[in-house]
């Protein structure tokens, strides 16, 4: 399976939700390819936020390889599974991915959680270093419960 994680600039939550299943597919021998991008293009080339790194670290993962991308029409191609992460996040991939997207592809993350809920995750950038601690135990969660889906 290849799955492509979005956000809104690709530098705190779709980067950890990166990093985190990387480890994840590692840790369980699944051959999964896991990408993330950004649905706008405020940060691209960027590494992910400080705070997202950090969390991540903590938990022994590194993702201060990663660099900021931008959605693209031909990730709809290119990716089995697309995460929006929030509502703003899902409404532009529909716009970028245009009248001949598969949007059977696209899913709200927290769904694979909480089926049918279209949740957001909580982007973390305008607070604390606090809020980044709740967005990564929130992604690790559904994560795991991807696997557990699709394994």
């Amino acid at each position: 399976m290849r799955i492509l994680m979005v956000c809104l600039g690709n530098i705190c939550r779709s980067p950890i939700a990166e990093g985190v299943m990387r480890h994840l597919v590692k840790q369980n021998g699944i051959k999964w390819t896991i990408a993330s991008a950004g649905t706008n293009s405020y940060h691209i080339g960027e590494m992910p936020h400080r705070f997202s790194q950090k969390i991540c670290l903590v938990n022994g993962i590194d993702i201060s390889d990663l660099r900021a991308t931008r959605l693209t029409r031909t990730d709809f191609k290119n990716y089995d599974k697309i995460y929006a992460f929030a509502g703003d996040v899902y409404r532009d991939i529909v716009s970028i991915g245009g009248p001949l997207a598969d949007m059977s592809k696209v899913d709200y993350f927290l769904n694979e959680l909480h089926p049918g809920g279209n949740e957001s995750v909580p982007d973390p950038y305008y607070g604390n270093e606090d809020g980044y601690k709740i967005v990564y135990d929130l992604i690790y969660k559904t994560c795991n419960a991807i696997i557990e889906n699709y394994k």
